[in-house]
């Protein structure tokens, strides 16, 4: 059997899409085009990959199977027709395509300018990006690179660490003023604090105390699945929040927001690029990582002089 390379990449344009109609506007073909590469794989592979009816396609268990491998094994002949271009003179420009996944806050409000100026030095490079909260499968899902925040839990993925944040515990003026500042962590049990919906409280707020972390008991009646939201209300005095400093540094500085418990350090989360294993690695990858991790060696929201002391 003979394989067309470009019916392999619309059959997993098609699969990431959903739809002829997406994958067609997405490869900039017509949609007779996308339907007949598809038809002409199932016709070479003798199975049937998607299950038609009223316009709707549905994929089948064969079209799943086949993706899984199909898609590291076409990542790795980009990767290494990319490589052999890079090392040929050093210098050639980044062409393709580069997917990225990056959670909510971070890629808007830091993530997004570092990776505008990449954008501007590779011109012929396409640049996808998703903002979510949710952890993506990235090789599952199509993407090249995943920005993450906090300890990573896929060990299967190639990981460079990028820099640290510190979890800050804060509350407004007016809040702290109305319920009293707590000076012990025995103290938080007197107020109310605000959760993340993605995470346990008991897991969001610890603190070291000697050698250890500890989880204080805390309570709220209020949660949300987004960290600036979080902030916003921690700001209007509705509660304590432990939120990211890259989320909470600006409304510290201008005192919108005050630090709480400083005497207690907090967890250091770590700001991680991942990726799935590829060999060789693609000169867009390479490229992309190191210039994030330039811009994020001295993290722009960090303050030495704001920074509690570390126990």
């Amino acid at each position: 059997m003979r394989y067309d390379l470009n019916d392999l990449e619309t059959f997993l344009t098609v699969m990431e899409l959903g739809t002829v109609t997406a994958a067609a506007a997405r490869m900039n073909l017509s949609k007779s085009v996308v339907s007949k590469r598809i038809t002409d794989l199932e016709a070479t592979l003798g199975a049937a990959l998607f299950r038609r009816n009223a316009g709707r396609i549905t994929p089948t268990e064969a079209a799943m199977h086949l993706a899984e491998r199909l898609r590291p094994a076409l990542n790795e002949l980009v990767a290494a027709a990319e490589s052999t271009a890079w090392d040929m003179d050093g210098v050639a420009p980044l062409r393709g395509s580069l997917s990225i996944s990056a959670p909510m806050s971070f890629g808007i409000l830091h993530l997004g300018p570092i990776i505008a100026r990449f954008a501007a030095q590779n011109p012929e490079l396409e640049i996808k990006v998703d903002y979510d909260d949710r952890t993506r499968d990235l090789a599952r899902e199509g993407y090249d690179i995943g920005i993450r925040v906090g300890k990573l839990r896929d060990k299967a993925l190639m990981q460079r660490k990028l820099c640290e944040d510190e979890s800050v515990a804060c509350a407004s003026p007016a809040y702290l003023d109305a319920h009293g500042r707590p000076e012990s962590l025995a103290d938080l049990r007197d107020h109310q604090v605000i959760g993340y919906s993605h995470m346990p409280n008991s897991q969001l707020w610890q603190f070291q105390d000697r050698d250890r972390f500890v989880a204080p008991l805390v309570e709220g009646r209020i949660s949300l699945n987004n960290g600036e939201a979080i902030r916003d209300m921690a700001v209007q005095g509705l509660g304590l929040a432990m939120l990211p400093g890259f989320i909470v540094a600006s409304a510290v500085a201008d005192g919108r927001l005050e630090r709480i418990l400083t005497g207690f350090p907090t967890r250091r989360m770590p700001i991680v690029a991942v990726w799935p294993p590829v060999a060789p690695m693609p000169a867009k990858l390479r490229r992309f990582i190191d210039h994030v991790a330039a811009e994020l060696k001295d993290p722009p929201w960090q303050d030495p002089a704001t920074q509690a002391p570390r126990g």
